[in-house]
């Protein structure tokens, strides 16, 4: 049996609260589990300790067992320091295309030409005195 450590979604509707569960992989994310392992709150600060609550011995069982972290829960545990930082893939979508670039890379070059003019003309009109 294929085993997950995951999170079921409870609350009401724009109030998310959610179960953090070991679940077979195959049931529905709010279906049947075999068993809670804590909660996690996203409503509440982020320092709060209200905010992720977990069973680690339980949970340290269930990784013994062969169960598989979700993302989201294997940060929580990371977090929590039962398991190591793992490198995870950070594309850089935040940096601008090839003509952004250019663009940029143009008005750089005014700017350095524009501030380098003014010196220029002070320092001939002071060898022309």
């Amino acid at each position: 049996m294929a085993m997950k450590i995951r999170l079921a979604r409870g609350g009401s509707k724009k109030r998310p609260f959610y179960s953090i569960v070991a679940a077979d992989s195959r049931m529905p994310r709010d279906g049947r589990f075999i068993e809670k392992l804590g909660t996690y709150n996203p409503l509440l600060a982020k320092d709060s300790e209200e905010r992720v609550k977990m069973n680690i011995e339980r949970v340290q069982y269930w990784l013994g067992e062969g169960a598989q972290p979700s993302d989201r829960v294997s940060r929580f545990l990371e977090a929590a320091g039962v398991l190591e930082k793992k490198e995870r893939n950070n594309p850089n979508k935040a940096t601008p295309g090839k003509k952004a670039q250019e663009r940029a890379e143009e008005k750089a070059a005014k700017a350095a030409e524009a501030s380098a003019a003014p010196a220029e003309e002070a320092a001939a009109e002071e060898s022309a005195e």
